[in-house]
C-alpha cells in the first residue's frame, strides 16, 4: 500500500507532544520520521507514566512510527550533524522556546531552503510573549477555552488531555503539507517554508462565534457546563448503571422522536416545549424531565431505544467501553502495536483513514537511539570510525 507521504522524510526534533505528534501524523501518512533526542535521556515524554515495569505508555504511543538517533545539539559537532541530516529532509518539527535552534545554529536560515520547517511554541515566534515559558495550559488558557469549559458557578476545568499540544499538531501537519504540496506542484520554485503554530492560536481558530458575538454584540462568553443556553433537551444524563449518557434532542424533529423513545407524546402538547425557543426558556424543566427517565434504565437501554427512534445518542465511553465496542473492532479503530519493550499493545489506529485502505499498524516506539548506526551511516554517510568516535565523546 503506498500513503500519500511516501518518499518524505520528517525530521522531529521536539519534545513532549506537540512537534512528535505533529511529525507523528506525518508519519501515520507515509512519511519517514527521524526523532532527534539528547543523547542524556531522551525526549522528556519518556519520563511521563503510567508505566509498566519502569517504561512509560505515554511514550509507547506518542514515540511510536519513527526511528529514534541520539544528537547533542548543544555542541557544534552536533549541530554539524544536524544540518547533515537535514540535509536529506523535507519537513523539521520543533517546539523549542523561540530562539533556541538559531542559538544551536539549525534554525530556518542555517538549513536548506526546500525546508519545511515547522515551529510550535505557546505564543509564537514574534510579539511580546513569545519569550514566556509555557505548557499546554497555557494554550487552552490563553486561547479563550479554559474559561469556556466547566459550570457557571465553579472554576474553570482543563479539558482531560492536552488539548493545545495535540490540537495544534494537526493544525502544523495540515500546513506542512501545503507547503510541501506549494514546493512540489508544477511550478513551485522548489522553496519550503516556515509554519508558525503557537499553541494558543489552535484553541483560538475553534472558538465559534466567540469573537465575533463580543465584537458585534457585546457577548463575552462564558461557562455553560453540559448544556447550552440556546437549545433544550440537551445534556450528559446519569444512567441507572452509573454511566452518562448524550442526548442531543433540541430540534423540534428529534424533540419529537426523543418524546416518543421515553413514551412521552404528550409532552408536545405542552406550551412550554412547543418550539426550541421556549423549551431553551425551560431548559431546567425538560432537562430534568429527560433525566429522571435516564435515571431509570441502564445505559445500554437508553441507547437502543433513542437509536430505535433515529435520536442522537452516545454514552460517555470509558476506555473500557473502547476497547470492548464491536463498532470500534469492525472498523479497525485499535490496532496492536508491536513495542520493542513492552511486546503487543493495543493503541489509537492512524487517524484518519484512506478509503478501501485498511489503517497501516506503526512501528512501535524505539528505544532511545536504537537506529543511531542505520541513519548515521546509512542516511547521513558517516563512516563506523566516525560514528563510534562521535559516541565516546558524547555527541550522540
Amino acid at each position: 500500500m503506498t500513503l500519500p507521504l511516501d518518499g518524505i522524510r520528517v525530521i522531529d526534533v521536539g519534545t513532549r507532544i506537540s512537534a512528535p505528534f505533529c511529525a507523528g501524523l506525518l508519519g501515520e501518512q507515509g512519511a519517514d520520521v527521524i526523532k532527534v533526542e539528547d543523547p542524556r535521556g531522551g525526549d522528556f515524554m519518556r519520563t511521563i507514566g503510567p508505566f509498566v515495569d519502569g517504561y512509560s505508555l505515554f511514550w509507547a504511543v506518542e514515540g511510536r512510527g519513527r526511528k529514534s538517533v541520539t544528537c547533542n545539539l548543544r555542541v557544534p559537532e552536533g549541530q554539524e550533524l544536524f544540518r547533515r541530516l537535514c540535509a536529506t529532509a523535507d519537513v523539521v518539527c520543533e517546539n523549542f522556546r523561540p530562539g533556541t535552534m538559531e542559538k544551536w545554529n539549525v534554525g530556518p536560515a542555517d538549513l536548506d531552503p526546500r525546508l519545511v520547517y515547522v515551529r510550535i511554541s505557546v505564543f509564537g515566534q514574534d510579539g511580546p510573549y513569545s519569550q514566556r515559558p509555557g505548557l499546554d495550559r497555557l494554550g487552552i488558557g490563553y486561547g479563550g477555552l479554559l474559561h469556556l469549559t466547566g459550570y457557571p458557578d465553579r472554576p474553570p476545568v482543563r479539558p482531560g488531555v492536552t488539548t493545545s499540544d495535540y490540537l495544534t499538531g494537526v493544525f502544523a501537519a495540515e500546513a506542512a503539507m501545503a507547503l510541501l504540496y506549494r514546493r512540489d506542484r508544477p511550478g513551485g520554485d522548489g522553496s519550503g517554508g516556515v509554519v508558525d503554530a503557537p499553541l494558543y492560536g489552535s484553541v483560538l481558530r475553534i472558538l465559534e462565534w466567540t469573537i465575533a458575538g463580543y465584537d458585534r454584540l457585546g457577548i463575552v462568553r462564558g461557562r455553560e457546563g453540559n448544556r447550552l443556553a440556546n437549545s433544550a433537551p440537551l445534556d450528559n444524563y446519569p444512567t441507572a448503571d452509573g454511566k452518562y449518557v448524550c442526548i442531543v434532542a433540541g430540534s423540534d424533529a428529534n424533540f419529537a422522536r426523543l418524546c416518543k423513545a421515553m413514551d412521552r407524546v404528550d409532552l408536545l402538547e405542552d406550551e412550554r416545549f412547543r418550539d426550541l425557543e421556549q423549551r431553551a426558556a425551560h431548559g431546567d424543566v425538560i432537562n430534568g424531565i429527560v433525566e429522571q427517565w435516564t435515571l431509570g434504565l441502564d445505559a445500554k437501554e437508553i441507547e437502543r431505544r433513542c437509536v430505535e427512534h433515529d435520536v442522537p445518542v452516545a454514552t460517555a465511553y470509558t476506555a473500557a467501553d473502547i476497547a470492548g465496542d464491536p463498532h470500534m473492532a469492525a472498523r479497525g479503530d485499535l490496532v496492536t502495536v508491536d513495542d520493542p519493550v513492552a511486546g503487543p499493545l493495543e493503541q489509537q489506529a492512524p487517524y484518519p483513514r484512506l478509503d478501501g485502505e485498511p489503517a497501516p499498524v506503526p512501528s512501535g516506539a524505539p528505544r532511545l537511539g536504537q537506529d543511531n548506526d542505520e541513519v548515521w551511516t546509512g542516511v547521513v554517510g558517516l563512516s563506523a570510525d566516525e560514528v563510534s568516535d562521535h559516541r565516546a565523546a558524547g555527541v550522540i
